[in-house]
């Protein structure tokens, strides 16, 4: 694959990347891995695109040092090279990304199961994924009239369960940047579409500890969502159903539900990682 020299390019000026603090490098680790590793966050946190100086500043490594990490994962295929000497993830991602979704779901489904079976609705685990929410895994009801969710589905977080409860993980400041970038589109005339609107609606979801789509997202559908605590990514829990059955009395019985399996799935999480 081609490659070009590092160049000096000009300054350019990009919003702080938001994004889950890293575990600190234990000791022993191998200081260039990690450092590569944070180059691909920080591609990711940029949109999937960035160029040496924004890389540079956002990681206080010499341009030098920076450019030789990205030839090496540039000759791997985990970063291409664009026309204009940006660089962006490369397609060798996507087979880990499929990979490790599907890892997550199949631990995952065991709990959102038992979920199902509690609760009698359809549920759903999903996570933010360059600025929407994706599910990851779901269990659907025992009813023939149920709601059914596509593992590999991509939705806006401002009109969904999942993506309110995700988003209110997040600074109100790095909310207002996703929402600039991919918008709000109505999906029902039920959805926020306006960004002061959907602040207040998060805070009152912080506050309260759950987040409701009532017909946000599909009318005649209701939907209550539970972040998942101390997942790597910003992840959250849900039920949803027909609103005739999923009405706001059943939500009181089904959030305490939502919370305790959202704590186990994170000792899952836990228990999973190295």
């Amino acid at each position: 694959m081609a490659e070009t020299s590092a160049a000096t390019e000009p300054t350019e000026t990009r919003p702080e990347a938001t994004r889950p603090a890293r575990p600190a490098r234990p000791a022993g680790g191998v200081q260039s891995v990690d450092r590569a590793i944070e180059l691909l966050e920080l591609l990711a946190d940029f949109g999937g695109e960035s160029g040496l100086s924004e890389l540079a500043q956002h990681t206080g490594l010499p341009l030098p040092t920076i450019h030789r990490l990205l030839r090496t994962l540039l000759t791997q295929g985990y970063v291409r090279q664009t026309p204009s000497r940006r660089y962006t993830l490369g397609p060798r991602l996507i087979r880990l990304g499929e990979s490790a979704g599907r890892q997550l779901g199949a631990g995952a489904r065991p709990y959102l199961e038992q979920l199902a079976r509690d609760l009698g609705e359809s549920a759903n685990l999903a996570m933010i994924d360059r600025d929407m929410a994706v599910y990851v895994a779901q269990a659907s009801s025992s009813h023939s009239m149920r709601m059914f969710t596509e593992v590999g589905r991509r939705v806006f977080t401002h009109c969904t369960g999942v993506g309110k409860a995700v988003l209110a993980q997040l600074p109100d400041q790095t909310v207002r940047e996703i929402v600039a970038r991919v918008g709000m589109p109505p999906a029902t005339d039920q959805s926020i579409t306006d960004v002061d609107t959907l602040l207040a609606e998060l805070a009152t979801t912080r506050e309260r500890g759950y987040a409701i789509d009532d017909g946000e997202q599909e009318l005649g559908v209701r939907c209550f969502a539970v972040a998942v605590p101390d997942a790597p990514t910003p992840t959250a829990l849900s039920v949803s159903g027909p609103a005739a059955r999923v009405t706001y009395e059943f939500g009181e019985r089904a959030v305490p539900v939502l919370h305790r399996i959202a704590a186990e799935l994170t000792r899952e999480l836990i228990t999973a990682a190295p």
